[in-house]
Formats: C-alpha cells, structure tokens, sequence
C-alpha cells in the first residue's frame, strides 16, 4: 500500500475510519484579526496588512510531510487526524513520521496562524499541536524532562501561540501527572494573556499533554485552554479535558518514500463549513 494508505490504516487503529467528503481546502497567508483575537484569545477572520505590521506566525514547531496525509476532521465524531515530521536527531534531515490524533468538539481552524487547531471562534475554547525543539543527547523519556525545561517554554515563549501581543504572564503549574507506563504527561497551567485593546491581563486555564514518540527527539503536544472564567462556569475545564485525554501520537508506518518538509501550505477536510 502506498503511505496514504498505510497512514489511514494506522489511524483506523488509533481513533476508528474518519468519513470525509468535499474537496481540500487550502490555507491561505490571511492575516489577522485584532478584534476577534483580544475578545476570544484567537482570530476568526483576516484583517487587512496594515493590522499585523510587525507581527510573525507563532512558532509550534509543527512540520508537515510533502505528499503527507492531509490534516482531516470527521464532523460527526470531531475525530482529528494529522501527520507531522520530527527529528531523530540534531540532523535537520534525520526525520521521522508521526501520526496524532484527537477528538475535539470545536472545527479546524483556517489561517496563517494556525497549523492543526481546533477552536470556537467564539469563546476562545481551543486546542492545538505543538512540538518542541530537539532534546538534549542524554532526554531519552519524559522522565528526563522537568516541567518547565521543554513545555513551558516550547508553548508559552516569546514566540509561542500565546505570545501574539506579548509574552504570558504568571504561568504557573498547578498539576504535573504522568502515566504509569511513562508515555504521557499531563500539565495543568494557569497564565494571563494580554489585551491590547485594554492594556489588562486576561486569565486563562490550560491542560497540555505530552509525549515522545519511539525515536523521536521531539516532545510532541496538545495544548487545550479557556478563559479562567469559562473554565468554572461554562464547563470548559470538562471539554478541555476530554480532548486532552483523547489525544495519540504514534510513529507512522515505514514506507520506502523519502521523508521531506511540505513547502507549501496544508490542506484539511473538515464538513463543519462548506469547501
């Protein structure tokens, strides 16, 4: 079978078949959206150039493959799949094949600031993959990594997804767990975004699961949050949760095709919004 196909395979086992319809839809180099991004903690629609002078993409260090499986979401079940590329090693070429997946409630978000994520426009509830950078020759499990040494300062750093208006503040680690078998670890964070419009710290609540793939280098991630407001009144902290718990990252079939980073932009499936 050729990679689409054994990658499809894989998934199957991982989060059941992901019935898609409709042609790709292509992401574009859209720029931002000030207003929807200070009410929410995340853009809906583009705004014009002059808006986003100075700013950059945030960086989750997410690569994906050429002629890779396109990043998908079944609408029925909220079943995510993408494939990414990591490195075995400190060799920018020495790659590997990873397969995550995860369920979450919210559609896939489209735009330049977003590589595979989940969000409600609305509220801000979201959750998405990130992947920090290349471990240390002597990281071999989660065991070697304390808390604050990779995660937090792979999603919370100056160019992180959180930092479009200014770094966070008050990040602080509320719970660290990790499974008996060592494979995943569970952050729970608390930190405050910044307002532009007001110049005001906004509290946010998060949860970030973390993993490392069988001969990777890179900690792969899914990082959930929600307004500290939503998180106890809405039941944000319940849905954040079982996204979190939900989320699989496993190394791809091996195939005889050439590993290599996408140079162009990704394509998604997702029936939530017609294509």
């Amino acid at each position: 079978m050729d990679r689409r196909q054994a990658l499809g395979a894989a998934a199957g086992l991982v989060l059941g078949t992901v019935v898609m319809t409709g042609a790709p839809h292509r992401t574009d180099a859209a720029t931002m959206d000030t207003d929807a991004f200070l009410s929410s903690g995340g853009v809906a629609m583009p705004m014009g150039v002059s808006g986003q002078a100075g700013k950059s993409k945030p960086i989750t260090n997410v690569v994906f493959p050429d002629g890779g499986l396109d990043v998908q979401r079944d609408p029925k079940t909220g079943n995510v799949l993408a494939e990414i590329l990591v490195q075995k090693s400190k060799q920018p070429e020495d790659l590997m094949a990873v397969v995550t997946s995860f369920t979450a409630p919210w559609s896939l978000a489209k735009g330049m600031v977003y590589d595979v994520e989940c969000r409600d426009a609305k509220t801000g509830d979201a959750a998405f993959l990130a992947v920090s950078p290349v471990l240390a020759d002597n990281i071999s499990s989660l065991k070697d990594l304390k808390d604050d040494q990779v995660f937090l300062s792979s999603v919370f750093g100056p160019r992180g997804r959180f930092s479009f208006y200014g770094i966070p503040t008050d990040v602080k680690i509320k719970k660290s767990t990790l499974s008996e078998d060592g494979a995943y670890k569970i952050l729970e964070v608390n930190f405050s975004t910044l307002s532009q419009a007001t110049q005001t710290e906004v509290p946010r609540k998060s949860k970030i699961v973390a993993t490392l793939p069988q001969g990777s280098k890179q900690v792969v991630m899914l990082v959930g949050s929600a307004s500290a407001t939503r998180w106890t009144q809405a039941g944000s902290d319940k849905t954040i949760t079982a996204t979190i718990n939900s989320f699989r990252a496993t190394t791809a079939p091996t195939t005889n095709r050439k590993l290599r980073p996408a140079t162009n932009g990704r394509s998604i499936y997702d029936n939530d919004e017609a294509v």
